[in-house]
């Protein structure tokens, strides 16, 4: 019976992976994968078990038990997650992010560089990875005329947005499924990932600044540049961005689960949204005909409209997925197995991180939770979450921040990997020896 669970988790993974040869979405496998195999285990009455942090054991759990359990953890991430996309799209119904072009104050390729690199490095910290992406992209399409010089500046992106995600819980989902499973508090999280992730930003823009592509100014006007379409726009910037930031205080002080503050923060939010749009359209009617007196629809249902269901529906079901071979002990066995054959958790680690690159680094951290019993704040959780997050940069498909510039830009694959991927490896490599090194001094001190 285990060989036919394996064979079916590896024949969904296998089929998410490859979503852009066999052009299909990839939530598609993940659900059909999910419900296979809980439908497998009920139906086979395969024992089920719950990993017992504590004593490293399994405990024997009912199957109903074990689906609620898991289902619980698995709202909490997707219910967070719904919450910060819907202020982000508040931003963007004020057009807020319009007001990031006004840093834009150069035409040096060099110091362009440096201004896109910080602001994906801190945006994503906030917005997460792949909207800190879209928001730069979208402005380096206004600021740089020509493509190839795009590119290369898309490509640098792709690189510190990732490394900036890594050392925030609210930065990308992987760090975010850390947090809210107590694998990592938000304070010790950034003291220890923060330094190993402008390592990895940094370097590489250090290598890059020499090329050719980063030369000279740009051919644009930058004073030509549009102000944001509503007088709101940067209010309701800087509102949503404190509001995002302002979760994490909010467990810290409470020792509430994340989504309670997400979801106050969008409400304050979305009051203020209510407020400045002067509408009077309830947030539960969903009825499309309805207007208000000046014939715009209200900004919190026209942003809750806009949020990507899809990857919700995906998370759910990889994370299910994941959860199934948890609750069979396989995670379980396979992280004794692993680690008697390398001993090195480091190495086993960063090749996490260069896996995150090929497959999907959701599942890949999914697994690792399941896999290891480490208790919170243990730096092998902050060296999973470095690793998962910028790892994912040595390939264009190995990241949502890489995957949504591959369809804004067109990138290819190829010259992706010819131009961007050593930069991304050697980043990669630098932030893991400065993490290393930095834990190796506190462990010692």
């Amino acid at each position: 019976m285990e060989s036919i669970i394996i064979i079916i988790f590896l024949a969904g993974y296998l089929a998410i992976t490859l979503e852009h040869n066999l052009k299909i979405d990839k939530l598609i496998p993940a659900l059909a994968m999910m419900a296979i195999l809980w439908a497998v285990i009920a139906l086979a009455h395969m024992p089920v078990f719950e990993v017992n942090a504590e004593l490293r054991e399994l405990v024997p759990s009912h199957i109903d038990e074990i689906l609620l359990h898991h289902l619980g953890k698995t709202a909490e991430i997707l219910v967070f997650l719904l919450g910060a996309m819907t202020i982000v799209e508040i931003i963007d119904y004020f057009d807020g992010f319009a007001t990031i072009k006004g840093f834009i104050r150069t035409k040096s390729k060099r110091k362009l560089l440096w201004l896109f690199s910080i602001l994906a490095f801190i945006l994503s910290a906030i917005i997460d990875n792949l909207t800190a992406t879209i928001v730069l992209i979208t402005i380096l399409q206004k600021v740089i005329k020509d493509r190839n010089t795009r590119l290369w500046f898309a490509g640098m992106v792709i690189i510190a947005a990732n490394a900036g995600g890594a050392w925030s819980p609210i930065g990308d989902v992987t760090t975010t499924m850390l947090w809210i499973a107590n694998k990592v508090s938000a304070v010790e999280l950034i003291k220890h990932v923060l330094v190993p992730s402008i390592v990895c930003m940094i370097v590489p823009v250090l290598f890059a600044i020499r090329f050719k592509a980063f030369q000279g100014d740009i051919e644009s006007d930058i004073d030509s540049l549009e102000a944001p379409k509503s007088k709101f726009g940067s209010t309701m910037l800087y509102l949503g961005l404190g509001a995002i930031v302002f979760v994490p205080f909010f467990k810290t002080i409470t020792h509430l689960p994340p989504y309670v503050g997400m979801m106050l923060s969008l409400a304050i939010v979305a009051t203020f949204a209510e407020i400045y749009s002067s509408t009077k359209f309830s947030i539960s009617n969903v009825d499309s005909d309805d207007h208000d007196t000046t014939g715009h629809h209200s900004p919190v249902h026209a942003s809750l409209s806009k949020i990507e269901l899809p990857s919700i529906l995906f998370f759910l079901g990889i994370l299910l997925a994941v959860a199934a071979l948890e609750s069979l002990g396989y995670l379980f066995n396979y992280a004794g197995s692993l680690n008697a054959a390398i001993p090195n958790t480091d190495i086993v680690v960063m090749l996490f991180g260069v896996g995150s690159a090929v497959i999907d680094n959701v599942p890949l951290v999914a697994a690792s939770m399941g896999m290891f019993s480490e208790s919170l704040d243990n730096p092998l959780w902050h060296f999973i979450a470095y690793s998962a997050g910028t790892g994912g940069s040595m390939l264009i498909i190995g990241s949502a921040a890489g995957v949504v510039a591959m369809g804004m830009e067109k990138i290819d694959f190829f010259w992706y990997l010819r131009k961007i991927a050593w930069l991304a490896m050697v980043g990669f490599v630098a932030g893991a020896i400065a993490f290393v090194l930095m834990r190796d001094l506190v462990l010692h001190a």
